[in-house]
């Protein structure tokens, strides 16, 4: 797909009512959506196929740690996921605390955050009491449907 059908593309949907739009062309995706009036941006995606992209340098190498050294890459807690598709928000509103925060104490049934799915605002409540260890996106970013949000310790 030519760069500048890309760009007058882009410019008709920014100018547009259209929230999000996919566009494939063979292997060819581009996938264009705006973001929520609490962070107007448009967000860009699009995936090209491997023959177009650059070519590569070699293959990278076999990976051959120990099975101690794999073991330790592992969370040291359960993983939340995301139930759904949306935009993830650690606080109520732009100008409030965020839900929660690494290190905190959190019970069973408190809000971790709000994930924002056609413009419905979904609290994510915890499943499970115990220390958050560690969180893994950032406010206001797109989140999919099973991707990891936060690292909890159980108690």
């Amino acid at each position: 797909m030519d760069l500048k059908l890309i760009k007058n593309l882009l410019d008709l949907i920014s100018e547009s009512d259209v929230n999000e739009v996919s566009i494939e062309e063979g292997d060819f995706k581009l996938k264009v959506k705006k973001q929520s009036e609490a962070a107007p941006a448009v967000h860009y995606q699009a995936s090209v196929p491997q023959q177009a992209a650059a070519p590569q340098a070699s293959a990278p190498a076999p990976d051959n740690k120990p099975e101690a050294a794999k073991a330790e890459s592992k969370p040291a807690g359960d993983v939340v996921k995301s139930p759904i598709v949306g935009t993830y928000y650690e606080a109520p509103s732009p100008d409030s605390d965020p839900f929660i925060t690494v290190g905190q104490r959190i019970e069973k049934g408190q809000t971790l955050c709000i994930i924002e799915a056609m413009k419905i605002m979904n609290e994510i409540e915890a499943e499970i009491s115990g220390t958050v260890e560690k969180i893994l996106v950032d406010n206001a970013s797109p989140v999919e449907f099973d991707q990891p949000l936060f690292i909890i310790k159980k108690d």
